[in-house]
């Protein structure tokens, strides 16, 4: 479903400017998912986005030099609301209530700033947890020998 303004525009530009005549405004799913797929990625301690089948398919889609800003986000768009479902990875040590609830917060503040819709509802999924591969130190082979000639 598509948000549709029905109110007519009230021109708030200066007298130089011409005015806006009436009109509708559509505010599609899509536009929302996105809106809310990058504020919660601008979340610190939220790996990626999605499942684990979306992210190989984001991982495809990366490598080809496309992104998808709304894997992992699914928005439900009324009249003048708006709900939001975010399934996400949390990278290791981050508390996970804590980032469930900021990620909350940034998705309700660049919705309804950015969009214009009363958000009356965000919920977050997280689905894994990231933990980065060890780090490979090589061993010092010993103390180095002269060669003998």
């Amino acid at each position: 479903m598509e948000y549709q303004n029905p109110q007519p525009v009230v021109p708030s530009r200066p007298a130089a400017s011409p005015a806006p005549g009436p009109g509708r405004t559509i505010i599609s799913e899509t536009a929302v998912a996105k809106v809310a797929g990058i504020a919660a990625r601008s979340v610190p301690g939220v790996y990626s986005l999605g499942s684990v089948p979306s992210r190989a398919l984001g991982a495809i889609r990366d490598a080809v030099g496309s992104s998808d800003h709304a894997a992992g986000v699914h928005a439900e768009v009324g009249e003048t609301q708006v709900a939001v479902d975010i399934t996400l990875v949390a990278s290791y040590g981050t508390p996970l209530h804590a980032l469930a609830n900021d990620v909350r917060a940034a998705v309700y503040r660049a919705v309804e700033e950015l969009v214009g819709l009363q958000v009356i509802e965000v919920n977050v999924e997280i689905t894994d947890v990231y933990v980065p591969a060890p780090v490979k130190t090589t061993a010092p082979a010993g103390p180095e020998r002269e060669a003998l000639l």
